[in-house]
């Protein structure tokens, strides 16, 4: 398997941890007290604003610390530069993971035109941008190995 394979997979598994046990964190800490909390524009606003620098975060210590367990067990760094192909595939990637987060943001349109909760919003939101990160990384492995 090759290092921008295993990068991938890294950041694909990585980002439903990291979603996994940020909503288990706000559910026990925060929802599971109050349940009336979640019609709170400002408590959704305020994991929403939360969650974006902590999977940032995240994410950058898990590859540090992917890019050391690498070099210790293989003795080979991890390539920094990209060729025309790394770019075409990462286009790709990018365009199905913008066709996904607009349809689940259009979703999230439509579920407060139907008179759902607020609450359905915020989590369709969340959860489309999330699957589409997800989509992107697993997009960019497939092609890779397709040899695209």
């Amino acid at each position: 398997m090759d290092n921008k394979e295993k990068q991938l997979l890294v950041t694909a598994i990585s980002m439903i941890l990291i979603l996994g046990c940020y909503a288990l964190y706000v559910y026990n800490n925060y929802i599971a007290e109050n349940l009336a909390i979640i019609n709170d524009t400002r408590f959704w606003a305020k994991a929403f604003l939360i969650l974006i620098p902590v999977t940032i975060a995240s994410q950058i210590v898990i590859h540090i610390v992917f890019a050391i367990i690498n070099k210790i067990v293989t003795n080979e760094d991890i390539p920094t530069l990209s060729d025309e192909r790394d770019k075409l595939i990462d286009l790709k990637a990018i365009r199905i993971s913008h066709w996904i987060f607009t349809m689940g943001f259009l979703l999230s349109m439509v579920s407060q035109v139907m008179g759902m909760q607020l609450w359905v919003m915020f989590i369709i939101l969340i959860a489309s941008g999330f699957i589409a990160a997800f989509v992107a990384e697993i997009t960019k492995f497939y092609l890779y190995r397709k040899g695209f």
